[in-house]
């Protein structure tokens, strides 16, 4: 017992030698700032002295670009910088601690908004600042915003996006925060180290402005920060428009094939079938927008609808053909053989529409073998002929008719092709123009 009160006593002598700890100084310190703060109350001596926060944003990664809802999805380093004139102290006092961790809740913090933020996701709650002794407080943290942007899906795939990121205080005029930035705006612009470049959108640069929004409440500071993107390509090109050219120039080669070949129905059938299949295969890829249509979403459509027409015509040009051909089956030579027919004789329709007398085969008018019954016959025969040169001359109208809109369809198919190639070229051309710019 006599040893333990002697090892007791001894430790109680060291503890008293022992000068005060790093943690101690700082529970003193933190104990100190927050005992007589208040966070309800903007952190200046004189309040017509306005709180100046500075703002720097650093864009990570494009995760979502939603054309449908207008609506795009990035993950962000957001920073924000300000002084609070009640939180500073004297670091010789404190064991020459200089830079000491807060809880946010604890401290007045500026009331930043994102403008156009539709959704915060996924973005973790990082509940402390940093603060020196200077009082200047210091708040970084990570963000996955949803905000609301006007997407241009027209030249899909070789679109670019510019979308806009606007800071502003939510109640104080400008009278009261102000915003300014943290770094310089070059800086912020050229700034793509932090940005994962392995999506499919490409960050082109981060261009900053700052602004004063006048209201009837008050005059608002605002920076706003605008994100321009461009989408990668080379995926679409190979499983869009490739494979629309491909269809485009199989229907455009079947032109070739005889207008009266039902074969052609036949093969503009397939290709209707293969552009349908294609074209639900697409959509899944192609960006959705009540705003605007792809343009080759558009060049597909009219392409369809060439395809629709060319076949209508050809379904149409074998029809009338058709009814031609069997307009005169029943035929009047049936007099060289003879009338035997007790009911009379039979009537050939070709030469009721051609307005040709009836042929008139009656043994009562003249014995057989006399050359007025050889008249009759030879008018009969005459007859019959004209008839069916009436008949070829109206199929040979309605094949020149036809045959003329199948190459007016042609050139005009031909033409809106080659304006879908260069069409596409050209975007491709200011895609890549684009690029060099943003190198040099």
């Amino acid at each position: 017992m006599e040893g333990m009160s002697i090892a007791l006593q001894s430790a109680e002598i060291l503890a008293i030698d022992t000068p005060h700890s790093r943690n101690s100084a700082l529970y003193r310190l933190t104990k100190q700032l927050l005992q007589k703060h208040h966070k309800k109350v903007r952190p200046v001596h004189d309040w017509t002295v306005a709180t100046t926060v500075h703002l720097n944003v650093l864009v990570h990664a494009v995760l979502d670009v939603d054309a449908q809802n207008q609506k795009l999805k990035t993950s962000i380093w957001y920073q924000e910088v300000w002084d609070d004139e009640f939180l500073s102290w004297n670091p010789s006092m404190f064991d020459e601690i200089r830079e000491i961790s807060l809880p946010l809740s604890d401290i007045w913090a500026p009331d930043i908004i994102i403008n156009e933020l539709v959704d915060v996701e996924g973005s973790p709650d990082l509940p402390y600042v940093y603060v020196n002794s200077s009082g200047t407080i210091k708040n970084s943290k990570p963000m996955q915003v949803v905000t609301t942007c006007s997407l241009e899906t027209y030249a899909f795939p070789f679109d670019i996006q510019n979308c806009s990121l606007t800071f502003s205080s939510i109640l104080h005029t400008v009278e009261d925060v102000n915003l300014a930035f943290l770094r310089s705006r070059e800086d912020i612009k050229q700034d793509k180290k932090e940005f994962l470049n392995d999506s499919e959108w490409e960050l082109l640069s981060v261009s900053s402005t700052y602004n004063i929004l006048q209201s009837s409440a008050g005059d608002f500071a605002q920076i706003q920060f605008n994100v321009v993107i461009r989408r990668r390509p080379l995926v679409y090109i190979v499983s869009l428009l490739i494979p629309s050219i491909f269809l485009m120039l199989v229907d455009l080669g079947s032109f070739y094939l005889p207008p009266t070949c039902r074969a052609r129905i036949m093969f503009k059938t397939s290709v209707l079938v293969g552009y349908t299949v294609f074209r639900v295969n697409m959509s899944d890829e192609m960006p959705r927008s009540a705003v605007s249509t792809p343009l080759i979403g558009v060049f597909f459509t009219v392409s369809m609808a060439f395809l629709v027409i060319s076949l209508f015509k050809s379904i149409l040009l074998v029809k009338l053909l058709h009814d031609e051909r069997n307009s005169g089956q029943e035929r009047p030579l049936f007099c060289l053989q003879g009338d035997t027919d007790v009911d009379g004789p039979r009537v050939d329709p070709r030469a009721q529409l051609a307005g040709v007398p009836e042929p008139i085969c009656r043994e009562h008018l003249a014995p057989t073998g006399t050359l007025e019954e050889v008249w009759f016959q030879l008018k009969s025969i005459s007859a019959y002929f004209q008839t069916w040169d009436q008949s070829d001359q109206q199929e040979v109208k309605w094949l020149a008719l036809l045959e003329r809109f199948d190459r007016l369809l042609f050139q005009a198919y031909t033409i809106m092709l080659g304006l879908y190639a260069i069409t596409l070229c050209s975007l491709w051309a200011l895609w890549g123009s684009s690029w060099r710019l943003r190198a040099g």
